[in-house]
């Protein structure tokens, strides 16, 4: 009988703007809530007025993270509820960028009205658009912190204070109408500061699958002053916005994933500065690359690029053979099929988009993995091209 000898190849992880591994802080921390401390958080006696102390305490943790109360947090099943929350606010226009996020997309064609506002070729937000485009009919301007495709970082100050000045204007000539201001933070969580008051906003979304927690576990910040439609009815649980029984592990989870990564965040930007200047380095070794957003305004574990002529989905299947694991644009709209809404946006052509790479660095590299993963990438770059004549 013939011995079969087993190759193992170790797994590089780049993917960290798609999901992230929860951190054994946060597993231990949700633990004991699935088969201890299980009880309904509505229930009256003892052990289950206890689970309900501890889980508005976590909303309490969220909410110090960000500079809220816990009762200004909604808890949903991820970004895309909170997203969808934020917008049942308004029932009139809504701006938002041309580069957001599907579900920021969707919820503004299933409103109604709405128009983007346009990005430079670096994928920042051009503000005197914006002012361009603020009319008395507007009522929710909606701008991603950071891009889940570049990690563009917008100026979400000076986007704040041209709201500000439209809500200010309005009340000197007496009109009624609200305009608020929302951010999908959802990328940049333990990266830059997401706190409500220093960016400005009215309601801010975040998602702890982003951040070393756990999955379909989200939510959203909500000013005093907004008032929301309920998107799931029921019991009344969140505020008479989002019932249902309390997801308490998930809560717990969150909480301990923020209260570590605003711990660790000065430490793991200047470690993941280091990494994507290796990476980055490497990937200038490609002939014709062409690198994507900001450097000066980009979350700093992006390497995002284009490479003309190549199939990047070809070679991403070559390195998932070789144990690297990569994206092209974003993991939505690859998964569908479809080409990249927020590239196409920045003026690339279709055999540009065709030829873009996401990566994205986090706990998972280090300099060696990082060093290597670039090495099979140029290698895997090189061979599509061959292929390709």
């Amino acid at each position: 009988m013939k011995s079969v000898t087993l190759v193992l190849v170790e797994m590089i992880y780049l993917d960290h703007a798609a999901a992230t591994p929860m951190s054994e802080r946060v597993v231990v921390a949700m633990t004991p809530f699935f088969a201890v401390d299980f009880y309904n958080p509505s229930a009256a006696y003892l052990p289950a007025v206890e689970v309900k102390r501890k889980y508005e305490e976590a909303k309490s943790e969220l909410g110090r993270v960000i500079g809220a109360k816990g009762s200004e947090i909604v808890m949903t099943a991820g970004a895309t509820e909170s997203i969808n929350l934020a917008f049942s606010a308004v029932a009139g226009k809504v701006l938002i960028s041309e580069i957001e996020h599907a579900a920021v997309m969707g919820a503004a064609k299933r409103g109604g009205e709405f128009e983007v506002v346009k990005v430079g070729k670096d994928g920042v937000l051009d503000v005197e658009d914006l002012k361009g485009k603020m009319s008395p009919e507007v009522e929710l301007v909606s701008v991603a912190l950071a891009n889940g495709e570049m990690g563009v970082i917008q100026p979400m100050t000076e986007i704040s204070r041209v709201v500000k000045e439209e809500r200010v204007r309005r009340l000197r000539e007496g009109e009624k109408r609200s305009i608020w201001l929302h951010s999908d933070a959802s990328q940049a969580l333990g990266l830059v500061d997401v706190g409500v008051a220093r960016l400005g906003v009215d309601m801010l979304t975040l998602n702890a699958a982003k951040a070393y927690g756990p999955k379909q576990m989200g939510l959203l910040y909500v000013g005093s002053e907004v008032r929301l439609t309920p998107v799931v009815v029921g019991g009344g649980q969140e505020l008479g916005l989002r019932s249902g029984t309390e997801n308490v592990a998930g809560t717990i989870g969150f909480a301990e994933a923020a209260k570590e990564a605003y711990a660790k965040m000065a430490g793991e930007r200047k470690r993941l500065e280091g990494l994507r200047r290796i990476l980055r380095g490497k990937m200038e070794e490609v002939e014709g690359a062409r690198f994507l957003g900001n450097e000066k305004k980009q979350l700093v574990n992006f390497v995002s690029m284009v490479v003309s002529g190549v199939d990047a989905e070809r070679v991403l299947f070559a390195l998932d053979n070789k144990g690297v694991m990569v994206a092209t644009g974003a993991a939505c709209a690859a998964n569908k099929g479809g080409k990249s809404l927020a590239l196409g946006a920045l003026g690339l052509t279709d055999e540009e988009i065709a030829g873009s790479l996401r990566l994205t660095l986090g706990r998972l590299n280090t300099e060696e993995n990082v060093r290597r993963a670039g090495e099979l990438i140029v290698e895997a770059i090189e061979a599509e091209r061959r292929r390709n004549g």
